[in-house]
């Protein structure tokens, strides 16, 4: 990975630099720095990087390291004796995005109960996608929304977004999700943190494409897109005053994707004010960005 560190050279990018915001390494980093410390130098220059969902550990090793598994394993257990399966990150297949998985230890399992942000999220690895490392994401976000939001949320999957919003602003959410197993776990998230949440949410079962030219516009649009799917013109189409969208961009293309925002901007008759901020590393020299655009 290639971290931006220069405050001129992130502007020049098009990237917000945001001063006096003090926040914790994020999880994934501070693993991986703790790996360090318990596995061979010539391991930790290969493995990638560790993810914790509920009791479930999961990391990337290239093959050629699966014979030194035993090494991997017992260091993840050392650091988090309570991790019940510990499973091989592949590749994301399909329309879901799902990861395959790999189980190397453990409980023959992918199904787990993750707490995010005083929230539960049921989640079976195996049928659903879903990303840890967007924690501080979500919340960022719930702090920005104020109470009596109407809120529209594509893409929506066990509702990750959904829920830390509702927990701690009341406010209306309709969340909008294609894949069927990932509705009946959202369903069940619900339910399980119902006595936690301020705000309500709704469930749509079917495609955002189908579904959302049918629905008003809303306060608030949050659209965690799919990587390879563009639905800048329909998620905007359908925001009063806030869209967050987020796209996978090359560090080369951040002007281009800023213009492009504007440009719909321009085709809709919106007024529009917009900030790119990278919210995470996806591969040298690409970023998972969020646009924040506020519609005047």
């Amino acid at each position: 990975m290639f971290p931006v560190v220069d405050d001129v050279k992130a502007k020049e990018l098009g990237l917000e630099v945001v001063y006096n915001l003090e926040l914790p390494l994020r999880p994934e980093r501070q693993i991986y720095r703790n790996l360090e410390d318990l596995l061979p130098k010539d391991v930790v220059e290969k493995v990638g990087r560790l993810d914790i969902v509920g009791d479930i550990a999961i990391i990337s090793i290239p093959d050629e390291l699966m014979p030194r598994k035993g090494v991997i394993v017992e260091a993840i257990r050392k650091l988090y004796p309570k991790i019940k399966v510990i499973a091989r990150r592949g590749f994301h297949t399909g329309v879901y995005r799902v990861r395959r998985l790999e189980v190397i230890w453990g409980e023959n399992r992918l199904q787990t109960i993750h707490k995010e942000n005083g929230v539960l999220l049921k989640i079976d690895l195996s049928k659903v996608f879903f990303n840890p490392r967007m924690k501080g994401e979500r919340y960022r976000l719930a702090q920005l929304i104020k109470d009596g939001e109407r809120i529209l949320i594509p893409f929506a999957g066990v509702l990750p977004y959904a829920l830390v919003i509702a927990r701690f602003r009341k406010v209306d959410i309709v969340a909008v999700e294609l894949n069927d197993e990932a509705v009946k776990l959202a369903q069940e998230n619900v339910l399980l943190n119902k006595d936690k949440l301020k705000g309500k949410i709704s469930i749509i079962h079917g495609d955002v494409f189908d579904v959302l030219p049918k629905l008003p516009s809303f306060d608030r649009v949050i659209s965690p897109t799919p990587k390879g799917v563009d639905a800048l013109a329909l998620t905007l189409s359908k925001a009063k005053r806030f869209l967050h969208y987020y796209d996978f961009i090359h560090e080369d293309k951040l002007g281009e994707f800023k213009e492009k925002i504007i440009k719909e901007c321009q085709k809709q008759g919106k007024e529009c004010k917009v900030k790119v901020r990278k919210v995470a590393d996806y591969k040298p020299h690409v970023y998972k960005v969020c646009a924040d655009i506020e519609i005047k």
